[in-house]
């Protein structure tokens, strides 16, 4: 492989885009600090917030269509807050927070569970994918959250499982890579599922290998640990 994946950083001390500044840090359980200055308004799932500024106010974020998202039975609301003042978020997980600046007329699709906050100017819509990866453990599908920037830049933070390694792929570059090792991929970048039988050897007779093969050109962020969540079985 000519061009590997590379390593995102792990902490970000100065990081900055229309409207707002912030922060990464943490070794174990990162957290996202947002200093946002009242230009424009953050989204989130209501259960990934830290704390707040007392002056920040909550309230819901409208979702073209409707919001009808469960895990574990339970709704997942988007959640939205506009400063000035500082918020911070964090996952209840060990792993990674990194940041993508998308920039108008640029989407990304992302995992489920994987999404921490976004700028109020990125659009959000979802699909839900049902995959052989996951009716293999008898599960119906999982999510796939879509974000773009429209008229102006925007910025997407997500959580990824252990660290995150970024690979660009050039036209018609692929890369195979494990059905929940994947965190995000450009809008660019085309995505199909590869299905390994294996019936010989140590398996003892039958199984299945899943891959998701990517296909370039674009960004695909590859996460080095892979928490199975109820909705995945």
């Amino acid at each position: 492989m000519n061009n590997p994946p590379v390593l995102l950083p792990t902490r970000i001390e100065e990081g900055v885009a229309p409207g707002l500044r912030y922060r990464t840090e943490g070794e174990l359980v990162p957290v996202l600090h947002v200093q946002l200055t009242g230009q424009v308004p953050l989204f989130f799932e209501h259960h990934v917030i830290l704390y707040k500024d007392p002056a920040l106010m909550i309230g819901m974020h409208a979702v073209a269509g409707g919001f009808k998202r469960m895990v574990a039975g339970m709704p997942i609301f988007m959640t939205e807050t506009q400063g000035p003042g500082e918020v911070a978020f964090s996952r209840d997980d060990p792993g990674h927070v990194l940041s993508l600046h998308l920039g108008p007329g640029q989407s990304i699709l992302v995992r489920e569970h994987q999404f921490l906050a976004a700028t109020g100017n990125i659009a959000y819509t979802f699909t839900r994918v049902k995959g052989i990866s996951n009716m293999l453990f008898g599960g119906t599908g999982f999510f796939i959250d879509r974000f773009e920037a429209q008229q102006y830049e925007g910025v997407v933070w997500l959580h990824g499982y252990g660290n995150v390694f970024e690979k660009v792929l050039e036209q018609g570059e692929q890369i195979d890579v494990e059905s929940g090792g994947w965190v995000y991929r450009d809008g660019s970048v085309s995505m199909a599922q590869q299905v390994y039988g294996l019936r010989t050897g140590v398996f003892g007779g039958s199984g299945n290998l899943v891959f998701n093969r990517f296909t370039g050109p674009g960004r695909v962020g590859i996460q080095s640990a892979y928490v199975h969540l109820p909705t995945d079985n």
